[in-house]
This record gives C-alpha cells, sequence and structure tokens, in this order.
C-alpha cells in the first residue's frame, strides 16, 4: 500500500497528525513517583521513559523491535564543487553498509537495532538545484513513499540517518528556506571541506534560494525544489511513524533539516522525535533550538549514517529498562513514611 499516493495525501495527513496518548503517559508518570528512587533522581531517563510510554500507548513501554533506517542518494549540486569527495562514494559507502563495515552496523549492533538500508536511485543524482526544482512531483513522492515502507507493524522504535554526498547543502538550503537567516549561518564544513569549499557552499545555498524563492512554501513544494531523494525519505519515515504511533530518533543535522519544512509549517510533527545527539556541524544546534528539540548528547559526531542516533539508543533504552524493571517502593517493602 502506498501511504501518499498524492501531494494532497501527504498534505492531509500533515494535517492530521495524532496525538501521543496521554493516558499511558499518565499513568507512566505515576509508576515513576512509585519506583525505589527520589523522585527526579534519574534525570531525563524518566522523562524519556514516559515519552515512550505515551507514543508507545503502553504504561511499561517495550523495547523489542528497533529499526535503523539508513537512505542514501546523490545530489546535482555536486557538481559544484560542495564536497570534499565523488559522488561515487556514496555508492562505495552503501556497499560497505551491507558488508558490515561502516560505523552504523557496529553501532547498531551494541544496542540491538536491526538495519534497513534505501538506496535511491543513486545512478541518477537530483537535478541541480540552482537551475531548476531538484525532484519532479512524481520523483519526490516516489521517495517520500520509499521512507514511509520502512515502517513496519510491531515497532517499537525507529533511528533515521542517511548517506549522500552533497546532502549538507541540500540541508543548509531546506533550512534557510524553512527558518529564514542568512546562508553562512546554516553552511558549514560537512564532509570536512576548506574555506573555499565553504564559500561554494553558500554561494550555491544563496543562488538556489534565489532561484526558488517566489514558488510556492508548502512543505513538499520545500523538499522536490532544494532536497535529496535521501532526505525527503527521511521527511516520509518521520510522518509514517507519527501516524502509526511509532517515536523516532534524529541523527545529526541532515536528518533533522529533512523535518524542517514540515515543522516550520507544522511544529507538533517534533512531539514524537528524539533529538539522538547535537552534531559537529555549525547549523545543527541552531536547527534543534528552531525545532524545540533538546538532543540527547552531545559527543562531537559528525559522521552522519544515523550513527549518533544510534548511540543515543542505548540511553533511551536504558530508560526504559529502569522504567520497567525496577520495583516500586510496595514491592520492595521500602518506607517512604
Amino acid at each position: 500500500m502506498t501511504l501518499f499516493p498524492t501531494v494532497a495525501a501527504f498534505e492531509a495527513a500533515l494535517e492530521a497528525l495524532p496525538a501521543a496518548d496521554e493516558a499511558a503517559r499518565g499513568a507512566a508518570s505515576l509508576r515513576q513517583t512509585q519506583l525505589t528512587k527520589p523522585p527526579g533522581s534519574l534525570g531525563r531517563l524518566e522523562d524519556l521513559a514516559v515519552f515512550m510510554a505515551g507514543w508507545q500507548g503502553r504504561e511499561r513501554p517495550r523495547f523489542e523491535r528497533a529499526r535503523a533506517a539508513i537512505f542514501a542518494g546523490n545530489h546535482g549540486v555536486a557538481v559544484h564543487g560542495v564536497s570534499a569527495f565523488p559522488v561515487s562514494v556514496t555508492a562505495q559507502m552503501v556497499d560497505n553498509f551491507r558488508r558490515g563495515g561502516a560505523a552504523i552496523n557496529a553501532l547498531a549492533d551494541a544496542v540491538g537495532l536491526e538495519l534497513f538500508i534505501a538506496d535511491i536511485d543513486l545512478e541518477t543524482p537530483t537535478a541541480d538545484f540552482t537551475t531548476g526544482p531538484a525532484m519532479d512531483e512524481a520523483a519526490c513522492l516516489a521517495a517520500l513513499n520509499i521512507g514511509a515502507d520502512v515502517v513496519v507493524p510491531g515497532l517499537d522504535l525507529l533511528v533515521v540517518g542517511e548517506m549522500g554526498i552533497g546532502n549538507s547543502t541540500s540541508a543548509a538550503a531546506l533550512c534557510l528556506r524553512s527558518y529564514g537567516g542568512t546562508a553562512a549561518g546554516w553552511v558549514g564544513p560537512g564532509t570536512g571541506v576548506d574555506v573555499a569549499g565553504i564559500a561554494r557552499k553558500i554561494a550555491v545555498v544563496e543562488a538556489g534560494i534565489g532561484r526558488h524563492d517566489d514558488f510556492l512554501r508548502t512543505p513538499f513544494e520545500t523538499l522536490r525544489r532544494v532536497g535529496g531523494r535521501e532526505i525527503v525519505a527521511i521527511a516520509g519515515a518521520v510522518v509514517a511513524a507519527r501516524l502509526a504511533g511509532v517515536p523516532v530518533v534524529l541523527d545529526g543535522f541532515i536528518s533533522s533539516a529533512a523535518i524542517a519544512p514540515i515543522a516550520a509549517a507544522y511544529p507538533g510533527i517534533t512531539e514524537h522525535c528524539i533529538a539522538g545527539h547535537c552534531s559537529a556541524e555549525p547549523g545543527h544546534e541552531r536547527l534543534l533550538a528552531a525545532l524545540k528539540l533538546e538532543p540527547l548528547l552531545r559527543l562531537g559526531m559528525r559522521l552522519g549514517e544515523g550513527s549518533g542516533a544510534a548511540v543515543a539508543v542505548g540511553v533511551i533504552r536504558s530508560a526504559v529498562a529502569a522504567h520497567d524493571g525496577m520495583a516500586t517502593f510496595a514491592e520492595a517493602g521500602v518506607s517512604v513514611a
């Protein structure tokens, strides 16, 4: 089944985002007051447990099946020298993911995440968005649905990540179009470009926004005009997860930028999302502030491919384990009188 057969269907989904289960949240909050610890002594772990309870709709959330979905795509703007690597590296890294040799493979294994890799038309980069839309409507819808398809029945948690040479340039353009400011305020080194490379990225983002600024600013139009296939797929996965009541862990700047156009119009989209970490990419801190998300971790990471989010899953798993496994005062025979 195609979740978003038309643009209208995607827009209708954004207008009808379901809320968390407040009864489950309330029950989980009450349980936290009964566990054998001083109230608030586990800090944010307590908040995470209640968050998971609300989105899973159960007082004691479970962590039986969690998936990391990593999407890969190539970008036409790479022709402008915005990356330290050629676009051929995207496919080479996807091969590495499939062979089990990347950071995300090791990190996913460490925290019990099943790994799903979706490479999207790597042989056909998106169009150069400085000259026209990155994608036509059909390609953008296709990418949204590739993302939506990773949300399968029985998921307790979804991690989203990406791989795509040139995609930090696209992410900066999405942020600029969604939240304003300057291109320089959103552009960073990405794969490690030098000062000249950053200047090229700024020029590309300015040119792209200038080219599209007069066109309709819906989330879909923003994604198709200056996004990328893997970025749009992340947006589709996040929306599909919301419709299914599955909490999502966002990775770094690019994963977060994927929902920026949606969040600018529908701020509630972030309510089922956890920011796994704040990356070293300069624009990520500013973007998380705009999304009103407080990152779980600050480790100076900037790899992408879902790596920071995967590390954060260990914290979330701990929060759920403590919430479910601790005894209550009554069960332990501990008097608080």
